[in-house]
């Protein structure tokens, strides 16, 4: 049973079905990559899911034959959900009219582990009934909602359909389907793929120009059914609901395509035309382009083929922006590359290479942190790189110094009452803000902290209430409103994901409230999570290790959704990992062999042998 792709044969070639013989005309006839056919008997197996292949494989569904039997309408079905139909309109073939009417395709999928099993409710001796039920089974790995957002999920699916039997025509269909879609894994990789839409950040301001942060908002697309469309369309429907708070959209409320509209697809000169409806046909230009950096920056990561975008609503052009007046309007981290990477020599003081070179001689920072004697134990150089923060060798302290040639280091702006150095203060991280967050560990004491522009009182971060362990380090986000932390709770530790969410100072004087909201795992199957670092806008790189295995280097999506493209080259006794969220610079680690780098698509290198925390800034 199952889908039959063109050039893939899972039995083998042995033989095959009449049924199978037809797929094959039909996918030749019309030059398809692939197409799906029904199963050649009424033996009712787990439809398989079909191993990843080449993402240009297309798959189409084949509609019901004339007396199909119960169990081919129920496997037909469950192929066709798994194929490139754009509007499902196959898949609905196989239900009744008003199971049609009433089915939701797009309110959710269910993701599982395999292709879904399924079970029939058949009792013994009751062959002529024309009522059936089946029970479709699997095991939980992901749900896209409504919104495409993607979340991990775990534990038993279990799923009931109902078919009848026509009295008239004595056609099996199916009266009550599952909700929405459901697929094994490999499927979904297959049918669907990740991408980011993008806002603009609110109640943060960055120190650099322009002072308007991008946020990447993660979700899933249909690979094969018009993806620029449906991107726009996302885009243009506003951000998820877990983004939602901390992020503005510059498109007016109501902001749809045109109705009518062909898809869109840019032109010989990549310049893509977007029509919009009528409520976009009065904004202003500063709004406009904003608008357009907004559709850029989200298909640029769909397609490389899009270098400038034209608005039009109300029968006239409102703006068009190029790639590079969109990165005037806004700041992406992806693409403010760093200047340096840092990190400790063999005397615990702060150097820094060259970011973008093969250079293997640092040079200390100027500065107090990379000129005086106070050994560290790690660092964090904030994203402007003017300043430095470090913490002394036995973690106890706090020190702030900028990066210039003769600057004093002041008393510690953070002392921590932990015991022993691994129950006092992490590893700071720089915000877009030029503010610094650490975690104090003093298990006595534990609190996530801010110090405003790296100096002055510190302000404790409210958490979660339910967030149970200890924060063991912190990495906050380019855009300022992501916060990725570690958190270890017994043996266990995992790393989340939070929103920060600013209040705004009052009139008296009291200092707003900052907060972190809705943490959730982006490493759901690793037991032990030892390091990570951002890798691009909604992308990390994580060491960690599943139960029972060994250490393991990866990239993860902030949703918990493993990203595509090559992992992380090998690399034993991983202790520190760093990446800058733009892509062109090499990975960077302390493992057993001292400080080394990942030059893009080659194998990890050496740098120094005495050397620890390495950091780029943020």
């Amino acid at each position: 049973m199952g889908r039959h792709l063109v050039g893939a044969d899972r039995e083998g070639g042995a033989r095959r079905a009449p049924g199978r013989v037809v797929a094959y005309t039909a996918c030749g006839a019309v030059l398809l990559a692939g197409c799906a056919s029904m199963p050649d008997s009424g033996d009712l197996r787990g439809v398989e899911s079909t191993p990843r292949q080449d993402t240009q494989v297309r798959v189409f569904a084949m509609p019901p034959h004339e007396d199909a039997s119960s169990s081919e309408i129920v496997s037909g079905f469950l192929e066709a959900l798994t194929s490139d139909d754009p509007d499902f309109e196959i898949a609905r073939k196989y239900l009744t009219k008003e199971a049609s009417d009433k089915w939701r395709p797009l309110l959710s999928t269910t993701v599982l582990a395999d292709g879904p099993g399924v079970e029939s409710d058949r009792m013994g001796g009751r062959e002529e009934t024309d009522s059936l039920s089946y029970t479709l089974t699997g095991t939980k790995v992901a749900r896209v909602d409504a919104q495409q957002s993607y979340s991990p999920a775990g534990g038993d699916y279990s799923e009931t359909m109902h078919l009848t039997q026509d009295k008239k025509t004595k056609q099996w269909r199916i009266d009550v389907p599952p909700r929405g879609v459901v697929m094994g894994k490999s499927d979904f990789q297959r049918n669907y793929m990740p991408v980011d839409k993008y806002y603009f950040a609110t109640n943060t301001t960055l120190g650099t120009s322009p002072h308007t942060a991008a946020v990447a908002d993660p979700v899933y697309v249909r690979r094969n059914v018009d993806p620029m469309t449906e991107m726009v369309r996302s885009l243009l429907k506003g951000p998820t609901s877990w983004l939602n708070p901390v992020v503005r959209s510059s498109f007016p409320t109501g902001t749809a395509l045109k109705e009518d509209g062909d898809s869109l697809a840019p032109n010989d000169q990549n310049i893509l035309t977007v029509p919009l409806n009528d409520k976009a046909a009065r904004v202003g230009l500063t709004k406009c382009k904003e608008m357009a950096a907004q559709l850029l920056f989200t298909l640029q990561n769909v397609t490389p083929t899009v270098d400038e975008v034209e608005l039009r609503a109300g029968g006239r052009q409102l703006c068009t922006l190029t790639e590079g007046g969109a990165e005037d309007v806004a700041a992406r981290g992806s693409v403010e590359r760093a200047e340096y990477l840092y990190f400790l020599d063999a005397k615990h003081q702060l150097v820094r290479l060259a970011a973008a070179t093969n250079d293997t001689h640092p040079d200390p920072v100027p500065g107090a942190l990379g000129e005086g004697e106070k050994q560290l134990e790690s660092v964090a150089v904030s994203r402007d790189e003017a300043m430095a923060a470090g913490v002394a060798q036995d973690g106890k302290e706090l020190y702030v110094g900028a990066l210039v040639s003769g600057g004093p280091l002041g008393e510690p702006e953070l002392t921590s009452e932990g015991r022993t150095p691994d129950e006092r203060l992490s590893a700071p991280s720089w915000d877009a803000q030029g503010d610094l967050w650490v975690a104090d560990r003093d298990p006595d004491h534990p609190r996530l902290l801010l110090l405003e522009e790296g100096v002055g009182d510190p302000l404790v971060v409210k958490t979660p209430p339910g967030l149970e362990g200890r924060i063991e380090s912190v990495r906050v986000a380019a855009d300022g409103v992501r916060i990725a932390l570690v958190v270890k709770q017994g043996d266990k530790s995992s790393l989340l994901i939070g929103r920060i969410e600013r209040g705004e100072d009052d009139k008296g004087g009291e200092r707003a409230a900052v907060s972190v909201h809705e943490l959730r795992s982006a490493t759901p199957e690793l037991e032990e999570v030892t390091a990570m670092s951002w890798a691009g806008d909604s992308r990390l790189v994580v060491v960690g290790r599943e139960k029972g295995g060994v250490q393991t280097m990866r990239y993860v999506q902030v949703d918990g959704s493993t990203p595509e493209g090559p992992v992380p080259a090998a690399l034993s006794g991983v202790k520190e990992i760093t990446a800058s969220e733009d892509a062109r610079l090499p990975l960077v680690g302390y493992s057993e062999d001292g400080i080394v780098r990942l030059p893009s698509g080659m194998q990890w290198q050496k740098v120094v042998t005495d050397g620890t925390a390495p950091v780029y800034p943020g």
